[in-house]
């Protein structure tokens, strides 16, 4: 089935997103505050203590490389559909296919996942402040009914409601940074974080890995090309403006929450990983200053869960339009001018796969967090290391003049980076979902085993979807990766 038709003013999405919208859309979608006080903490405890900021940087360092192959490609593939569009252009229609069910499943895990915890943390909240006892997925339901309601109507009102949501996360953490520094810290202020004997001290890789999980949700500015304003300019701007700030931000204030326990800072996060964060502000802000970050890591993760529904929602319009997914999917609501039959999809599926998870009695934390949230570490490494492949096959074979730095060095450095962290990523999956033995090591289990097939199913699925169009609907495969409708 071609793309083309007669109703494609009613399939096409439009808007004027400038540079800071998407950008607060991307960023709310890394979390930050809950970053800061849920996985730098891990990064600390079980990669290299005291050096876990400059993992940051380096994650950073490797995600801005990757970026200038996405935001050139952006510019001469002008098409909403991201990473599969992109790897499809690239690699090929089958590649394209893979990456675009791939990253299906990548964000539907990660927001999964942050649903567990939320609901789990709204829940025990609402129990101290008011007795209400109520089961995790109650409240996680309820916020997938506010988080769809907001996805339904125009993609500016989720920005507005994301840009104040992160405005007050960001600004409590940098207040209680300043604050740490201003008071020197525990044992004065000190660059030992950045210095090489403690950056290589423990395991390095594996701080490296858990600082990655971090950036999640920044790449997807290119999925949000036919909502913004001048879109040649503003996606590669909003794009370089992400990453920096999500790596500013990260390393920054991890390490000033370093300086808030200065030698006592390796043991602190042994004794306290899990309220690292509330335990530090309680310190340095009061008991008034850690309610606030109690509150706010609630805001965040609720402002992760919008984020990441207006991308799916997205995805799956952009594979609807690619005649990937059923057409209606990628119908466009005339009022709001929002993919509303694709949110409402999304709604219903993060309805469903809580409410499976609440019949068989699965952990919030344990087993619903921590394994989806792994499952997407995993998968978005993948695709953006596809990505920066595809990128360099693409400029070559096109023998597009770009500039060598653009189309092949700066993609080809953030390549091998992206090789590195996702083999410390396989090397210790098992860590990653819980999967360990009784003396806390890694093991590849059952858990594991049936992870890692899940995740392997949705690319082949994809791939199988590729080799059926050609055989049996070569018109609907000749247009698969041109996402949008003339």
């Amino acid at each position: 089935m071609s793309t083309a038709g007669a109703h494609a003013p009613t399939r096409r999405l439009t808007g004027r997103l400038g540079v800071g919208a998407i950008v607060f859309m991307v960023v709310a979608a890394a979390a930050p505050l809950t970053v800061i006080g849920g996985g730098f903490p891990l990064a600390a405890l079980m990669g290299n203590g005291a050096g876990a900021p400059t993992m940051f940087a380096v994650g950073g360092v490797i995600l801005l490389f990757f970026a200038v192959g996405l935001s050139t490609m952006s510019r001469y593939v002008a098409k909403p559909g991201a990473f599969f569009t992109y790897v499809g252009y690239g690699l090929g229609r089958p590649g394209g296919l893979a990456a675009a069910w791939l990253a299906i499943l990548t964000y539907t895990t990660v927001q999964i996942a942050v649903y567990g915890f939320l609901g789990l943390t709204l829940g025990d909240w609402m129990q101290s402040k008011t007795g209400l006892d109520l089961p995790w997925w109650v409240w996680a339901l309820a916020l997938i009914a506010v988080v769809g309601l907001l996805g339904y109507r125009h993609v500016e009102l989720s920005a507005k409601v994301l840009g104040v949501l992160l405005v007050a996360e960001v600004g409590i953490v940098i207040v209680l940074s300043l604050v740490i520094l201003a008071q020197g810290g525990a044992d004065g202020v000190s660059a030992d974080s950045f210095t090489p004997s403690v950056v290589t001290s423990g395991t390095p890789a594996l701080a490296l890995m858990f600082c990655m999980a971090g950036f999640i949700g920044f790449e997807s500015t290119a999925i949000f090309r036919d909502e913004a304003k001048d879109p040649e300019r503003t996606i590669p701007l909003a794009t370089y403006a992400a990453v920096t700030t999500i790596a500013v931000f990260y390393t920054f204030t991890s390490w000033a929450l370093v300086q808030g326990w200065g030698k006592g800072f390796d043991q602190e996060v042994a004794d306290d990983y899990a309220g690292f964060i509330i335990t530090t502000a309680h310190t340095y802000l009061g008991g008034a200053g850690a309610e606030v970050i109690n509150v706010l890591l609630m805001t965040s993760l609720f402002a992760c869960v919008l984020s990441f529904h207006n991308v799916i929602t997205r995805y799956q319009h952009s594979m609807s339009n690619a005649g990937l997914l059923p057409r209606h999917l990628g119908r466009v609501h005339e009022e709001h001018e929002s993919p509303h039959v694709s949110s409402l999809i999304q709604t219903a599926t993060a309805l469903a796969l809580i409410a499976v998870f609440a019949i068989v009695k699965l952990d919030p934390y344990l087993e619903v967090f921590t394994w989806f949230s792994g499952i997407a570490t995993v998968a978005i490494v993948v695709l953006m290391a596809l990505t920066c492949l595809a990128v360099i096959v693409y400029f070559t074979r096109n023998h597009v003049r770009a500039g060598a730095w653009r189309t092949w060095i700066a993609p080809g450095i953030g390549l091998l980076g992206l090789l590195g962290v996702t083999y410390v990523l396989f090397a210790n999956f098992p860590m990653l979902l819980g999967d360990v033995d009784a003396a806390g090591n890694p093991r590849v289990g059952t858990l594991t085993i049936a992870m890692l097939a899940l995740m392997a199913a949705f690319p082949v699925f994809g791939l199988v979807q590729a080799a059926v169009l050609r055989r049996h609907r070569p018109a609907a495969y000749a247009t698969v990766i041109d996402t949008i409708s003339e």
